[in-house]
This record gives structure tokens, sequence and C-alpha cells, in this order.
């Protein structure tokens, strides 16, 4: 059976918005409130809570980024096809 991970995200189109949230981020803002103010995709209305995925379910930038992270811990920017994602892995 292949590993499951649940992460959460934050999508913006341009590096320079994802850069500002990244740098909120890290002075102490809260994940699920930034997702919910600036993500572009539907999870905004969860904090950006994907759920669980395996390999293979997204898009391999995505993938490799979420995969590296240990739970807690937060991605830096991340670009794909989409725009700029921030990665949470939550479990």
């Amino acid at each position: 059976m292949s590993e499951k991970i649940r992460c959460a995200h934050i999508l913006v189109k341009g590096e320079r918005q994802a850069r500002e949230i990244s740098e909120r981020l890290g002075r102490g803002e809260t994940f699920g409130a930034l997702a919910g103010e600036y993500s572009i995709d539907g999870s905004r209305k969860r904090g950006g809570d994907l759920g669980f995925f395996s390999r293979g379910q997204m898009v391999r930038e995505f993938e490799n980024a979420a995969f590296s992270l240990k739970k807690g811990e937060t991605s830096d920017i991340v670009k794909t096809q989409f725009g700029y994602h921030i990665i949470k892995r939550l479990e």
C-alpha cells in the first residue's frame, strides 16, 4: 500500500504574492487564515486542506515538495502549471 500524506496549500498566481505570504507565515501568521484569504482554488474554504493523497495524484513538482516535508513543516515556494504553492504537511 502506498504512503498517504495530508497537506494544505496556499495557491496564488504570482511569485511576488507567494513571497509576501511566505514572509507573513515566517512572522507567525496562521496558515489556514492566509489560505482562506489568498488561495485561488476551492481548498481555501477548508484553510487550504487538500486531504490525504498518495504519490501519483498531484503534479510532480507539488508531489516532490509535499513528500519531502515532515509533519508540521511548510515548504518553500513551489511553482507548477497552476501557479505558486506554499505547502504545509499536516499528517
